[in-house]
């Protein structure tokens, strides 16, 4: 039987909360009370670790924490990891800051603790803090982690036991029912009950009365036989007086206890309707329910819900798009191959990895490409985006081999390579689909009958082709050379994978395999004897291990330092080599000491020396990491190891010289972390020269465009100057390499090396690759023996062959004849070389043609602070947490499945603390991409806030709100005339409103043929809520409800028009919002009924063609006065009442222009009336004044409707408070040392402070001018 150890105070929570896990479990542990003095068995445990459990004997565990898990049943622990990290939260939440605010409150309250009135004030503002979060979380729930209760209301309620006890009166109570509710709901649960008793909450008034509450009676409690109550310390007599002033404070808090409960129940009983409003309001999250088989067509016929929903509207669409064949490009044509007079449209998607789930920079490549997608489609064109996956050959197999071993114990070797390769496609057989089910809740209008992996057969076949002809043409070519290696890996990775970690100076970093943090970031300088004299060349170097390797030391032939030396050698310390003094111009005679240590084997710069000199190339590290080639005591040293030990040997034989601080930058494998060693590999090559010559001519012909232009220098410097690409990747899972080393039994032929070329050949399988090599050897085939090479193809190998590998390529087909070359490739700006380049250069080199006209590359998105996206910040967002919304609790629990370590962790959790204090809101995913392109400007870089996409779910509320008044003010029987042209009795906004959407819809065709896709939504964004929501629909509002039926019959023609065209053109971004309102929406005729908004076509200019300038100007103008009358009004408290607007105009021509709008500025301006003036009349006194214009002057009459005195009052003071401000301002401004001595960011809030306070200070003593004149 286990045995727990208590503290024996009957009120300790941690005891109660011990007990109660222990009820749950239904386990009755002996039970022992351990007083102060007294210590365990082992010294380890004592007092301050209690309550502890002894599990067996001598073996402890200690912390409430520990034993209360240990004690509760496994389903109070969360059933799923999701459940366990959440609960696993609350728990640290209730220790680390529940705990201690309840207890200091409670002592306070109890006058257990001796502490200052402030501190106890703190602690019951941070309490009420704390119950405001809980209180919020309870809102909608029963319990804090999902329908049951679990260990954390164990925790958190045993936590609050004290201020429910002692602190919290009724009064208090009232204002946090939801946690008060939860509270009572767990400790009257039978478990809590039996050991806590009977109950009694804090009835007395904060603060007030006799506070020697009455502590628990231990003979109430059932396991009080196991507990003996230990007295509180008696707190030293009151005087009289004493007593008498607490009975006058006790009485008048208790009277203001009374008099704050009467004004809540007013408050409350007058605020109903307000309740009931927000009632109302929280209904914004409402669900589709009627029932819809997946793929049938959503029920439109039923009323609009009373706000827009994203959970509600983006239901059912997807799937009836895709039952329905709209994203197939043969949609509405008998055969692909048929002639589209319209044109044809490919894009490929850029294969996201299939090992984990998009991040916000997925989700932007996907809103930018689907908007071109849909765009295209609607203008008619055949259209195909084909989705595919990249088998990520470093990062599935790191996955997979953690997963192999966190459940089994076992490495890749002891399963082999096809028993691997067969665990690694099970893994991606459950788990590869996740990005697909992204990718259609973000709407991606994708043909997934065309989906494609890239270690599908077919996609394979055209890799393993590519290879062996370039390998035949001897375009892919072995050698040794160096390249970024990774121990903890054991493959070559390539640039990409690579991190540059910058370091300011010394550093210690985690590396894989290493118990204690290694040193770097310092330079290391030590001395080289020179043969035959006293003389001494110092180097420095950053990685002192690799001295071992130094097959020479190099100075510069100029450097009159050491013209001495020249044809001398220096004397290595531990092998005893003669290592020779070469020239070389790429040493930097001003860095340093002018002497650099050549370590070929090692270093990218020495190997290029090395060969330059003929140096010999000494391999000192070996693919794990440990050193070889090298003399004892080095010999099987790890790498790091090493560095200590050669320094310490260096000091004993007096080379050492200094070591000091060196900013410098460490490379460091993305995927293992580890730090990547430059090591001399044997590997397959692919000769770049000339492909890259053939892509960068393409480029400077035309034939290929790149957008946005300023990625040309880029795209140049890296073609003119390219180097040969690395293709081998020494793991398992990916495309093995069909090349096959070739063994001759035949003495006449001499054995080969690895790194020979003649000795390998290529093949479809290993019968071809045998008659190769009979051939080429001129032998028969039964001397061969072949060897396939282990390795596998870099993974951008086969994603450079994907344009054309996904239709079948090289084999022929009409997907390939039709769609190949695509149209255009739009992707990050960060994969230029590493993808595009290469997709250009292999096209060229295997089909003869380009793989596509245009390549488009967006900004990389970063956080609102202009960071990369880290899992480590804590700033990588899944998108479907912008679209359903998350909690930070679910933000921080999604880090708990990351494979962060402890502290990345908790890093991450104050990213996301910081960021997101109340999580991520829904937002709906036709914000979120309407979002991602607004902030698509054609740079390099975009910070996106997160919360700043919310505002876009207000856009669409507003659409939701202006489509459903909309479609009451066409009425049930509307029937738009067959085709959009104006009748010729438009009103003068009805004409103006036609402008304005012609405009927008000229904006949008040039806004799509330039990639300018902030263009495009600033221009959809101001026709719908600046234009249609705010100016168009109120002048309607009199219209409808006026007599003349011709008037409103006209105004309704045009109302659908824009309707229809508004959401034609916002489509594109927002497709599901726009296709649930395109349905509600009245069709022109049968004949021209298209089924979906996605596939009816896309408003151009030569349709709406209305636009009128000189309209827009006089419409403009018009809405200048009706801003001025508004800023009057809100100047001047005008929130209700309506007054009199007189307008004084500047002329005739003026007077006539604006006699025609003035009924628009009455009703958009909320006057009573308003009168034009001629320019020889007066405007009547008592009016106040604002220039709308050089043409115009708004005359508002006050005079009667504002009590003009109290009014003068209060700007007075307002006044002199201003006056005040300014001088402050300016004495600050005008010290000597304030340009010098104050941060530039203050000077210019200061400037902008000082601005804004004599513009109130202007406009203060105008309004009082005017008001005296009405006195």
């Amino acid at each position: 039987m286990p045995t727990v150890y208590l503290s024996p105070h009957p009120d300790n929570f941690q005891n109660l909360r011990v007990l109660v896990a222990a009820c749950y479990g239904r386990q009755e542990p002996k039970v022992v009370e351990l007083p102060p003095d007294r210590e365990l068995g082992s010294p380890s445990f004592s007092l301050p670790k209690l309550p502890a459990l002894e599990t067996q004997a001598g073996v402890y565990v200690s912390g409430p924490a520990a034993v209360s898990y240990l004690l509760s049943p496994d389903n109070m622990r969360g059933q799923g990891p999701n459940a366990s990290a959440l609960i696993r939260q609350w728990i640290s939440y209730a220790d680390l800051e529940i705990a201690p605010v309840a207890c200091t409150a409670a002592f306070s309250v109890l006058g257990i603790s001796k502490q200052s009135k402030q501190v106890s004030d703190r602690a019951l503002v941070e309490l009420r803090k704390l119950l405001e979060v809980l209180d919020s979380h309870l809102k909608l729930r029963t319990y804090l982690v999902g329908e049951a209760l679990t260990l954390a209301d164990v925790t958190v309620a045993c936590s609050l036991l004290l201020p429910y006890k002692y602190v919290l009166d009724l009064g208090l109570r009232t204002h946090y029912t939801n946690v008060t509710r939860w509270f009572l709901t767990c400790v009257n649960q039978p478990e809590f009950k039996a050991v806590l008793g009977p109950l009694k909450l804090c009835g007395q008034p904060l603060g007030g009365g006799d506070l020697a509450l009455e502590l628990k009676d231990p003979a109430s409690c059932p396991r009080a036989e196991l507990l003996e109550q230990r007295p509180l310390t008696e707190p030293p007599p009151k005087s009289a007086s004493q007593l008498k002033k607490e009975a006058k404070k006790k009485e008048k808090l208790e009277k203001f206890q009374q008099k704050k409960e009467k004004s809540q129940q007013q408050q409350q009983g007058e605020k109903k309707p307000k309740a009931e409003k927000k009632e109302k309001k929280d209904l914004g999250v409402i669900t589709y329910d009627i029932p819809t088989n997946p793929g049938d067509k959503k029920d439109v016929t039923s009323p609009m819900p009373d706000s827009y929903s994203p959970q509600y509207v983006e239901a059912a669409w997807y799937q009836w798009w895709e039952s329905q064949g709209f994203f197939k490009p043969e949609y509405g044509r008998c055969s692909i191959s048929e002639p589209n007079p319209k044109g044809l449209f490919m894009m490929c998607i850029p294969p996201p990895n299939v090992t984990g789930s998009l991040h916000l920079g997925h989700a932007l490549t996907n809103a930018i490409q689907d908007s071109l997608t849909r765009w295209h489609r609607m203008r008619g064109e055949t259209t195909l985006w084909n989705p595919g996956c990249d088998h990520a050959g470093i990062a599935t197999q790191v996955v997979v081999e953690k997963k192999l071993w966190k459940e089994q114990g076992k490495t890749r070797h002891d399963l082999g390579r096809e028993a691997f390769i067969e665990a690694v496609w099970r893994w991606k057989n459950e788990k590869g689909d996740r990005i697909n089910h992204q990718l259609k809740k973000l709407g991606a209008s994708m043909d997934w009958d065309r989906a494609c992996f890239t270690m599908d057969p077919k996609l394979s076949y055209a890799v393993q082709e590519a290879f062996i002809r370039l390998h035949e043409e001897g375009v892919i070519y072995r050698s040794k050379r160096l390249v970024n290696w990774s121990c903890t890996l054991n493959s070559a990775i390539s640039d990409i994978e690579v991190d540059k970690k910058e370091l300011a100076g010394r550093t210690l970093l985690p590396v894989p395999g290493y118990k204690e943090k290694v040193e770097f970031g310092v330079l290391v300088s030590f001395a080289y004897k020179t043969q035959d004299s006293d003389d001494e060349v110092v180097v420095a170097t950053t990685r002192i291990e690799t001295m071992l390797g130094d097959t020479a030391v190099a100075v510069h032939p100029q450097d009159p330092r050491y013209r001495h030396l020249h044809g001398r050698s220096v004397l290595h310390p531990f092998t005893g080599q003669l290592l020779p003094i070469v020239c070389d111009d790429f040493v930097d005679m001003e860095f340093g000491t002018g002497a650099v240590k050549i370590t070929p084997a090692h270093d990218p710069n020495d190997y290029e020396v090395g060969l330059r000199h003929g140096l010999d190339f000494i391999t000192i590290i070996d693919e794990n990491g440990y050193l070889v080639n090298v003399p004892p005591p080095f010999l099987g040293m790890k790498r790091f190891d090493a560095r200590r030990a050669v320094l310490e040997a260096l000091k004993e034989k007096g080379h050492f010289r200094e070591v000091k601080d060196n900013p410098m930058v460490v490379p460091v494998c993305s995927r293992s972390k580890d730090v990547v060693e430059p090591l001399l590999k044997p590997q397959w090559y692919v000769r770049c020269d000339t492909m890259a010559r053939g892509a960068a001519e393409a480029v400077r012909r035309g034939d290929l465009r790149i957008v946005p232009d300023f990625h040309l220098k880029t795209w140049f410097n890296w073609m003119d100057n390219i180097r040969d690409w690395c293709i081998s990747r020494q793991l398992w899972w990916g495309h093995r390499i069909p090349a096959y080393f070739v063994t001759i039994d035949d003495p006449s032929v001499p054995p080969g090396e690895d790194t020979d070329g003649k000795y390998w050949v290529s093949g479809r399988s290993e019968q071809e690759a045998k008659e190769k090599a009979a051939k080429a050897f001129k032998v028969t085939t039964d001397k061969i023996s072949l060897r396939q090479d282990e390795d596998v193809l870099d993974t951008w190998f086969s994603s450079g062959l994907f344009p054309f590998s996904i239709f079948g390529w090289p084999n022929p087909s009409e997907d390939l004849q039709v769609f190949y070359p695509g149209t255009l490739l739009e992707t990050g700006h960060d994969i230029l070389f590493f993808w595009v380049a290469r997709m250009v250069m292999l096209g060229l080199k295997l089909t003869g043609k380009l793989p596509f006209r245009e390549v488009y590359l967006h900004a990389v998105v970063r956080d609102a602070h202009g960071r990369k996206m880290s899992k480590s910040l804590g700033n990588v967002i899944d998108p479907l947490d912008v679209i359903t919304g998350i909690t930070l609790e679910g933000l921080h629990a999604q880090l708990l499945d990351s494979n962060l370590d402890p502290a990345e962790t908790e890093r991450a959790k104050q990213g996301q603390k910081s960021d997101y204090p109340n999580g991520i809101p829904e937002c709906g995913t036709d914000a979120l991409r309407f979002a991602l392109c607004a902030y698509t400007s054609q740079g390099r870089d975009i910070n996106l806030d997160v919360n700043r996409i919310l505002g876009y779910r207000h856009f669409c509320n507003k659409l939701w709100n202006a489509t459903k008044f909309a479609i009451r003010g066409l009425g049930d029987g509307f029937q738009p005339q067959p085709r959009p042209e104006p009748s010729g009795m438009e009103s003068l906004v009805d004409l103006w409103i036609l402008s304005r959407l012609s405009h927008a819809v000229e904006l949008c065709g040039s806004g799509f043929q330039a990639y300018d896709f902030p263009g495009i939504t600033t221009a959809i964004y101001n026709f719908w809520l600046y234009e249609l929501c705010d100016v168009y629909l109120e002048c309607l509002k009199p219209v409808f409800a006026g007599p003349d039926e011709a008037a409103i019959q006209t105004a309704r023609n045009v109302l659908y028009t824009c309707l229809d065209a508004g959401l034609r053109l916002l489509s594109p971004f927002m497709p599901f919002v726009t296709e649930e309102l395109f349905q509600r929406l009245p069709r022109r005729s049968t004949s021209s009924n298209p089924p979906s908004i996605c596939v009816t076509s896309y408003p151009t200019t030569e349709q709406y063609c209305w636009r009128n300038e000189d309209l827009d100007h006089t419409v403009d103008f018009m809405l200048s006065i009706v801003r001025a009358v508004r800023s009057l009004r809100a100047d001047y408290n005008l929130t209700k009442t309506k007054a009199d607007c007189y307008l004084q105009c500047l002329d005739s021509e003026t007077a006539a222009a604006v006699a025609c709008c003035s009924e628009y500025i009455r009703t958009l301006s909320s006057s009573k009336q308003v009168l034009v003036l001629e320019p020889t009349q007066v405007p009547p006194p008592g009016c106040a004044v604002a220039i709308a214009s050089d043409r115009c002057t708004v005359h508002l009459l006050l005079k009667g409707l504002i009590d003009a005195e109290k009014e003068v009052s209060k700007l007075a003071g307002k006044k002199t408070e201003l006056q005040k401000q300014i001088l402050r301002l300016r004495e600050r401004m005008d010290s000597p040392d304030y340009a010098t001595k104050v941060p530039p960011k203050i000077q210019e809030a200061d400037a902008a402070k000082l601005k804004q306070s004599e513009t109130e200070l202007q406009k203060a003593e105008e309004a009082i001018e005017n008001f005296k004149m009405m006195i």
